[in-house]
């Protein structure tokens, strides 16, 4: 089973939200994947969405594969690296603003 790939890093989302996106299109089938993420309000969503449509072409056009067989065999979210800002706060102190960054990847494969 050869499976095509499709990779977004330094997606400007937490790896945690993105998951919760993931672990429900996971295993899909790539039409009905689409759709679900289409109508989901999450940011996330979005993002999977864009990089899902970039796989399946990846599959349809360097690989030859039907577009209304494939499916979502693998999808991974991995912690990218996070940028530090700070926010100044009262009697001249600071707090540390986190912004996580997250890596997108997702496999398709043909049934």
């Amino acid at each position: 089973m050869t499976e095509v790939k499709a990779v977004h890093r330094f997606a400007r989302t937490s790896a945690q939200k993105a998951r919760l996106v993931a672990d429900q299109v996971r295993g899909m089938p790539v039409d009905k994947a689409i759709d679900l993420l289409k109508f989901s309000p999450r940011k996330a969503a979005t993002l999977i969405s864009k990089v899902l449509v970039s796989a399946v072409s990846n599959a349809e056009n360097n690989n030859g594969m039907d577009s209304s067989k494939l499916f979502i065999s693998r999808i991974l979210i991995d912690e990218g690296p996070s940028l530090k800002r700070v926010m100044p706060r009262a009697k001249g102190r600071a707090d540390r603003i986190v912004k996580r960054t997250s890596h997108i990847s997702i496999y398709v494969a043909e049934r």
